[in-house]
């Protein structure tokens, strides 16, 4: 168990996700009962003997469970596989048990499972604040952003670089919540999702070895070496959000049965438990992950989106839609005369632009220095005849300021 000495481990309800992605149980010929079997169990649910090597039967958890129960074969070698399955779907469909609509999902969309739980003061009746909630869903947004974007590449800081990438890798991820509003749980499908949970693994008991690390030696090396695991600023600042405002949090990844175990994670992960003790050393790690983070040198091809300058000669800046050169999505450049003209006849006759210069960490890898040799890149005429209309729909763009972080 991954959990700062001496503390205790806290109770963890079971969460109860929202809709089914579909209407009705899983159709029984593509359910594999030993897949079936595995996930009653994680949920909880209690194997009450059956026939051995033919079929098992099991209810749901907590009292006055036994209204329901499930005969579960071993293997779809049992005669009545079939007939059997679809029964015991049949009734987990209409199980009032919070723990059914669990396994019913991670059947129709084969899932990693990732959850969170914050300790943290309960309302009437076990129920949560809404800020609490609020609090709780954003805090496990950035968790599985961080593992999403160590999933691309890993660096101390990402800043905007493969934000929209990581983002829509986790399109698919549904998401349920526990009884008192304290625990979340979200369902990664494993196609594409695997290869997030599985970074995200490493990356959570790399932190959390790191802060034992700090906190027992007082020194932060091992946030240099966790990089490689997939820590970063992001993952910290998401790790901060969690436990901020809580007695604890910690964060629990189970594996799709269908799909195994990734490489290198072990079968049954333990959680990964968070202190308000740790905070210290997450923030200190994140404002070094940044600080240390070097420019990067680059050649961008762009768009031109929006101009601004003082007046009607001298230096200006403009904003750029990447398309290549950058895994981000907009740039600004401060430009000299010359480049800033340039860039503008360019604009006016519907052609990107291709500038060098260096892409700087502060303000999230937004900004281009040191610009230089500005040119026109020829396009063919269907992305001109795109460039030119975009031109005329954004016309009002020229002579605003840039905002916030362009």
């Amino acid at each position: 168990m991954h959990r700062p000495t001496g503390e205790p481990m806290r109770p963890h309800p079971t969460p109860t996700p929202g809709p089914l992605p579909h209407d009705g149980p899983p159709d029984p010929a593509q359910v594999d009962p030993r897949v079936l079997g595995a996930l009653l169990d994680r949920h909880g649910w209690r194997r009450r003997g059956g026939a051995a090597g033919r079929y098992s039967r099991w209810t749901p958890p907590g009292p006055g469970a036994g209204a329901t129960s499930l005969l579960v074969p071993e293997s779809r070698a049992f005669p009545d596989c079939e007939d059997l399955m679809g029964e015991a779907l049949t009734a987990l469909s209409r199980c009032a048990a919070p723990s059914a609509r669990e396994v019913l999902v991670g059947l129709s969309v084969p899932s990693d499972e990732v959850r969170w739980w914050r300790d943290v003061p309960q309302g009437p009746s076990g129920t949560a604040a809404w800020t609490v909630q609020e609090q709780l869903r954003s805090a496990a947004r950035q968790v599985l952003l961080a593992g999403a974007l160590a999933a691309r590449g890993r660096t101390g800081y990402h800043g905007a670089r493969h934000r929209r990438q990581a983002q829509a890798s986790l399109e698919g991820v549904l998401v349920g919540n526990a009884q008192g509003g304290r625990g979340l749980t979200a369902f990664v499908p494993v196609d594409p999702g695997r290869v997030v949970t599985a970074r995200l693994y490493h990356a959570l008991h790399a932190a959390r070895e790191a802060v034992d690390y700090q906190r027992a030696t007082g020194r932060p090396e091992a946030f240099g070496s966790a990089v490689e695991a997939g820590v970063s600023r992001e993952l910290t600042e998401a790790l901060v959000s969690l436990v901020r405002g809580t007695e604890g949090a910690r964060i629990a990844l189970a594996w799709a049965p269908a799909a195994g175990v990734p490489e290198g994670c072990a079968a049954r992960p333990e959680p990964v438990e968070f202190s308000p003790g740790d905070l210290p050393a997450l923030r200190e790690a994140g404002a070094r992950y940044l600080q240390d983070e070097p420019s990067v040198p680059v050649r961008i091809t762009g768009t031109v989106v929006r101009m601004r300058r003082s007046g009607p000669r001298g230096a200006g800046t403009v904003r750029l839609r990447v398309l290549a050169g950058a895994e981000v999505p907009y740039v600004r450049v401060a430009l000299d005369e010359e480049s800033y003209r340039t860039a503008g006849h360019a604009h006016l006759v519907g052609l990107p632009v291709r500038v060098a210069g260096r892409l700087e960490s502060r303000g999230g890898f937004r900004r281009l220095t040191d610009a230089s040799g500005v040119v026109p890149v020829q396009v063919d005429e269907a992305e001109r005849d795109r460039l030119m209309k975009s031109l005329h729909e954004n016309l009002g763009f020229f002579g605003e300021a840039c905002g916030p972080g362009d």
